[in-house]
């Protein structure tokens, strides 16, 4: 983890470190309660989970100080990573099992983090309230939904000029390019992919970096499943 960290370019990595470690020990404690990751072994943590969060930070975006959003967050990916790389950070963490959430707020407890909100949310459901629509400068998503329908559930939330980064496959070029009209409908611009890999491995991604130029039409996101059911085409 620490070499990761070096050849990210954090020169000082000592105080993340540990964090990290007490962050794995919550998440391996937790797993064996509910269902948080496939993925426990130390170097699959540090490598696939710790590790590859960060690479959303070699997107082209200024993160100091923003409002961030990881929607679909899961066991914290990529969320509290980046929180603790940059703790000036203001996260919101959001995933629509409410068990995930009560060990998220475990997680930033125990971490001290100051400016972390971990809310149990339907990202449709959220996305039409007034403290959510459009106020964050950047989302994040590892969500494994298509680009379509991530784009459905993520832009709504994203003020007009910050920025929506997906975190995808190598393989995904097919479905980013068939999700081109929904992120323009959106109020996306059209996206960039940046490759990413991860330190010390052959792990390769993208990142689908997509600035919103105009706000979302009130109809969007669609109630509650049908971005997954029926994604804009």
């Amino acid at each position: 983890m620490k070499e990761g960290l070096l050849a990210l370019g954090y020169e000082n990595p000592n105080e993340m470190l540990e964090q990290f470690m007490t962050y794995k020990a919550l998440l391996l404690e937790w797993n064996e309660k509910i269902n948080l990751t496939t993925i426990t072994d130390d170097h699959g943590i540090v490598y696939k989970h710790f590790l590859d969060s960060l690479t959303c930070l070699q997107a082209p975006v200024d993160f100091n100080g923003k409002k961030v959003l990881d929607l679909g967050t899961g066991a914290g990916f990529p969320g509290v990573p980046l929180k603790i790389a940059m703790p000036e950070l203001d996260v919101t963490l959001m995933d629509s099992l409410n068990k995930r959430i009560q060990y998220l707020t475990e997680v930033c407890r125990v971490l001290d983090f100051k400016h972390v909100t971990c809310l149990h949310a339907r990202a449709e459901e959220a996305a039409r309230q007034t403290d959510h629509r459009e106020k964050y400068d950047i989302v994040v998503s590892r969500a494994v939904a298509n680009m379509s329908t991530l784009s459905e559930y993520c832009l709504p939330f994203v003020k007009t000029g910050g920025y929506f980064i997906a975190q995808k496959t190598n393989e995904a070029f097919e479905e980013i390019k068939a999700a081109e009209r929904a992120i323009k409908i959106l109020g996306g611009a059209s996206p960039e992919i940046i490759p990413t890999s991860v330190p010390g491995t052959d792990f390769e991604h993208n990142l689908v970096v997509i600035r919103k130029v105009k706000s979302t039409p009130a109809l969007y996101p669609r109630k509650a499943g049908t971005p997954a059911k029926k994604p804009i085409v």
